[in-house]
């Protein structure tokens, strides 16, 4: 499973047809100013600046900025770019419009056992945490896709009337398609909120796929968040564009300060080595491994990845 940050899950949801506001991911202040130049609603909209980051709790954290004109977005991203969260450096933050709504919802789509739920709340936001008894679901089975009739039942029961069915009903439609021709493993929208037009806004985007169908979509130029409270390491970045490109995989995690290397082949003996060394007290240096018989080269870049690590004084080896 893959997290993909809030810009680039955004893109998908507008590839499928789901209505955001306009936003922009930028590196710098300056970015943005330039930015700023070429396209208007930068300079008229009310602005909303977050750390483009795989936080939790940003807006508890101060990494969210509401209200904002242009000006104020420059100072809040000077602000949280560079800040360091744990052992995380802000490299990145997303500046969006700000859409003027009063109602806020809840739609999401995630994979289970037997196929996928679509979720509908006629609430959303924090609110949603502390009513999730309101959170109303219809179950799909793999290779089916819900009916317009199930979308708007399911849109009634979570207790929307009047014209915000068949809207509800096509925006959790149009979700599905995306969770379902991108692989997605949950995707979830909180707030979807309603604009001054009637419309149904996506306002944030939460987007976890299946990392290993990357082979798949030729679009998917964005790199997945990493999944450690850190920033991937150079050596993780180029194992894993190696492994998006080959049969099998090839897999590295880096981990700081210990001294027993691992390159072991199969999934299940690099979990098996890893355990006995830990049980030895042993200090691993990374998690590998390779499998489904991906190419000599692809194998080759990984061992070169795994000898180069700092510190290491044993490199284990093995596996079927």
């Amino acid at each position: 499973m893959a997290k993909v940050l809030e810009g680039p899950g955004m893109g998908l949801l507008r590839k499928w047809g789901l209505q955001t506001p306009n936003y922009a991911v930028v590196g710098s202040s300056e970015e943005l100013e330039q930015l700023a130049q070429a396209n208007d609603w930068l300079n008229k909209s009310s602005l909303v600046v977050k750390a483009h980051e795989a936080l939790g709790s940003r807006f508890k954290l101060g990494l969210v900025k509401v209200g904002l004109d242009l000006k104020g977005a420059k100072a809040a991203a000077k602000e949280m770019l560079g800040r360091t969260v744990g052992t995380l450096t802000i490299r990145e933050v997303i500046v969006s419009e700000a859409v003027d709504h009063s109602e806020e919802y809840y739609v999401a789509v995630k994979s289970t056992r037997d196929g996928a739920d679509v979720m509908v709340a006629n609430c959303g936001g924090v609110e949603v945490e502390s009513n999730w008894d309101r959170v109303k679901r219809c179950s799909v089975v793999v290779g089916d896709t819900p009916s317009d009739a199930a979308l708007e039942g399911l849109a009634k029961e979570a207790g929307f009337s009047g014209d915000l069915i068949p809207k509800v009903a096509d925006f959790a439609r149009k979700l599905f398609l995306c969770f379902d021709n991108e692989d997605g493993q949950y995707l979830e929208i909180n707030p979807v909120v309603q604009n001054a037009a009637g419309e149904l806004v996506a306002l944030d985007a939460v987007t976890l796929l299946d990392g290993d169908a990357k082979f798949r979509h030729p679009d998917w130029t964005f790199p997945f968040a990493a999944e450690f409270g850190r920033a991937y390491t150079e050596n993780e970045e180029e194992v894993m564009a190696v492994d998006s490109k080959v049969k099998g995989s090839v897999k590295l995690i880096e981990i700081p300060g210990g001294d027993t290397a691992m390159l072991p082949a199969g999934g299940g003996a690099s979990v098996y080595y890893s355990d006995a060394v830990v049980a030895r007290g042993g200090k691993l240096a990374n998690y590998a491994e390779y499998s489904g018989d991906p190419p000599d080269w692809a194998v080759e870049v990984l061992t070169d990845k795994v000898c180069s690590l700092p510190g290491i004084k044993n490199i284990i080896v093995g596996g079927a």
